[in-house]
């Protein structure tokens, strides 16, 4: 008997407004098309205009971020992912992304499926993947919630990376009260390719077929882009529906189809099935290439019975792709992945006239203009208001006169520190990802400020990281995105590598609270301050909103990952551990930098005090790039022995933790009169980094300095198996290194037996 399409709701405001469209937004629609949208014009305006998919709040900021370099091959947002040249005819894709709300409802999943998505960014561009990253937040561990959903999220993340095959080389994790409720989950994937050899995400051609290729279709993930794109509250519980589901071992078939695919020249175009589903890659590629398609939904493969139109152009299923073929070609692309056994079907067809035509057994369903829909065409582009919060009067206001200095034992408070779960080692998470898979990890989790990845067939390596420290961004947004970025290419310095670009993942509240929507503007700005100065431009990445719940919204984190080339991986790369005992442990800072009487944002106010107070530590970017420069040039010298910048916990962690990482202690002197010994030990101002060297290299490494605005004071040496701290002549910290050690290594695992 003939098909009949399931009766539809009726649409109407009504009906808009539960798809998250506002009033205003529903009568643009209803101008554009001059009538009424059918229910799955109604379901793709609402995907594609969401928050996720339009970034209708944020794109305006995100332009002021500098986006061009020599280096970058592609501008940001040009295509999947950012693209960079590393020399040698090779070229990287990064990128990072959210998987924030799916995995506040489901761990497991929302993490497993972050992980697949953002390695099918890298791959629809022509790269091969060689590592993942990922930066994590939660709340409390001493929570049974926040235990399930970090347990939950990691196994997330090891078992489909692991089965995957790409190894899972760094990453971050942080636990504050602010992300109690809504934790946030970036995932982060790097890839080599050949320069000219990437896909682009376009489709051009009229006539040319469109096939979707990989996993059948569900009703996994449905309105998944717009679940992101609302608070999380209680009934965010019933939309376990909206969470994808993934198989790494089916997006491992995927991978090698699609590269071969790619390779034989058939492809014209192609995107993943990412947020929105068939929806998004069909209207996103077509406004790219100022084309139109029509696209026949009955056609794809289904796994799941009596699906709708509806349901099929909106479901986020996970290992799918949309590939625009050459005509002629057809069966080039339907024999590779039939030899690794996935779908392969011709669904429609390129046209010209920009719009898309949705056709369900022969009746059009849907008809609407691509270009309308996109990011940077015709999606709607929003100025939100903005207020400066009035917590900062009570924050700024801080005086760390009140709290007593050091009135305790402070090797104690080393100890407390070195077990914070801001500081502890993440063993018990890396521990459960395969780092070395493939075979090119040189340094991964562990000791090192960053991991270092060899570009295979060559003697370069990349070095990269994730950072943010979300409760600078809350103290002082401006600061906050600075820091977020310096620290990041501080980190890949330390390891031995140039910065060279960023793909960031910005996590906020709902930026339709104006203080909200200043601190995202403020700290945006301060990432660009950043980037500008040390030559690092933004490729893209990932804004993520209405990060909050009925307790309130996370710290505002706009996480970096950083992308750094290692010259030289033989001779360049460095690591944190000391690694002799009598070497010189040297102080690298500003020429003009004095220690700073300041405890504002620190691990030690908070985890010591429990307090949030205070400014964001000191930072002056013309000085960290001048330091950044310096270390770089002592380790291309063969200066440094080992390497560490001083970041949370402040510099008697940093001494703490490379003793921890080399099993040998160490002996320092700093002096700070008339200074609160506390602000000396845990004070957290940026631009300094410790490293050794051999005590007859002391005079190299001046001379190497002597023109530059900064300076390396000898503050010590590496020896026996304490760390020990005297400070102007009194001992104040005297650790054996083995109690360190247990406190460092051990603390989450017992958190979480």
């Amino acid at each position: 008997m003939p098909h009949t399409l399931t009766a539809e709701p009726t649409v109407n405001l009504e009906l808009a407004r539960e798809h998250g469209l506002t009033d205003e937004e529903y009568a643009w629609i209803l101008e554009e098309l001059g009538r009424t949208p059918t229910f799955v014009e109604l379901g793709i305006y609402s995907v594609m205009w969401s928050e996720h998919c339009s970034y209708k709040n944020s794109i305006a900021i995100l332009k002021t971020l500098p986006r061009d370099g020599e280096a970058l091959l592609v501008g940001a947002g040009e295509e999947n992912a950012g693209l960079v040249d590393i020399g040698e005819g090779l070229a990287c894709a990064f990128k990072i992304e959210s998987h924030n709300h799916p995995s506040a409802v489901e761990p497991y999943q929302g993490a497993a499926t972050g992980v697949g998505g953002i390695q099918r960014d890298i791959f629809t561009m022509g790269a091969r993947p060689i590592c993942s990253l990922n930066s994590l937040r939660f709340g409390p561990l001493d929570s049974p919630r926040v235990k399930y959903l970090f347990d939950g999220v990691v196994r997330g993340i090891g078992d489909y990376g692991n089965s995957f095959g790409v190894p899972t080389v760094a990453g971050e994790v942080y636990f504050d009260p602010a992300y109690e409720g809504n934790p946030l989950v970036n995932a982060m994937s790097v890839g080599i390719v050949k320069v000219g050899q990437t896909a682009s995400a376009i489709a051009i051609g009229e006539g040319n077929p469109v096939y979707i290729v990989g996993s059948a279709t569900g009703r996994d993930g449905i309105h998944g882009a717009t679940f992101a794109s609302e608070e999380i509250s209680e009934e965010s519980e019933a939309k376990r529906p909206s969470v994808q589901v993934g198989d790494p071992f089916t997006e491992k078939l995927l991978l090698e189809a699609t590269l071969e695919a790619i390779k034989s020249g058939a492809v014209v175009g192609i995107q993943d099935m990412g947020a929105a589903g068939i929806t998004c890659s069909t209207c996103e590629m077509s406004a790219k290439g100022e084309s139109g398609m029509e696209i026949h939904v009955d056609r794809v493969p289904m796994r799941e019975e009596g699906m709708t139109p509806y349901e099929v152009m909106l479901s986020e299923s996970q290992e799918r792709m949309l590939v625009v073929v050459e005509a002629g070609r057809e069966s080039v692309i339907e024999d590779i992945f039939e030899k690794w056994d996935l779908h392969a079907v011709r669904i429609g067809k390129v046209t010209d006239g920009g719009r898309v035509r949705v056709l369900w057994h022969g009746e059009v369903v849907a008809d609407v203009p691509a270009e309308h829909l996109v990011l940077g065409g015709g999606a709607p582009v929003y100025h939100r208001e903005t207020t400066r919060p009035a917590y900062l009067d009570e924050t700024s206001s801080f005086d760390q006169g009140t709290i007593p200095d050091l009135s305790g034992d402070a090797s104690e408070v080393l100890r407390t520190l070195m077990a914070s779960p801001n500081i502890a080692s993440k063993r018990w998470v890396f521990d459960q990802y395969d780092s070395m898979v493939r075979t090119n990890t040189v340094v991964g989790p562990g000791p090192s400020d960053a991991a270092v990845v060899r570009i295979k067939g060559t003697n370069r390596a990349l070095a990269v990281k994730t950072d943010c420290n979300g409760r600078y961004v809350y103290l002082n947004p401006r600061r906050g995105g600075q820091i977020a970025v310096a620290e990041a290419a501080r980190n890949v310095v330390c390891a031995g590598g140039k910065p060279m670009a960023i793909t960031n993942c910005l996590n906020y509240g709902n930026p339709y609270k104006p203080e909200v929507y200043w601190t995202f503007k403020e700290s945006v700005g301060g990432m660009g301050d950043a980037c500008r100065t040390f030559n690092t431009p933004v490729t893209g990445g990932n804004v993520s909103f209405y990060n909050e719940n009925p307790e309130g919204a996370v710290f505002p984190t706009p996480t970096i990952g950083m992308l750094g080339l290692v010259a030289d991986v033989d001779r360049h790369r460095t690591r944190a551990d000391f690694t002799e005992a009598d070497h010189a442990v040297m102080l690298l800072t500003p020429e003009s930098w004095v220690h700073r009487n300041e405890l504002g944002g620190t691990e030690y106010l908070s985890c010591i005090h429990g307090m949030c107070a205070g400014d964001a530590p000191h930072l002056d970017l013309t000085e960290e790039k001048a330091v950044q420069d310096a270390a770089l040039g002592l380790i291309h010298e063969g200066l440094v022995a080992s390497i560490h910048d001083v970041a949370d916990g402040g510099i008697a962690v940093c001494l703490a933790e490379m003793a921890v990482f080399g099993g040998i202690g160490c002996e320092v002197d700093l002096e700070a009169p008339e200074m609160r010994r506390d602000a000396i030990l845990f004070g957290e101002a940026q631009s300094r980094i410790v490293f050794t060297t051999p005590m007859e290299r002391v005079a190299d490494v001046e001379r190497q300095l002597a023109d530059k605005p900064v300076k390396a004071t000898r503050i010590g040496k590496t020896a026996d198996s304490a760390v020990r701290i005297n400070v102007d002549g009194q001992a104040v910290i005297d650790a054996a290194v083995e109690t360190l050690s247990d406190e460092y290594n051990n603390s989450i695992a017992r958190a979480m037996a």
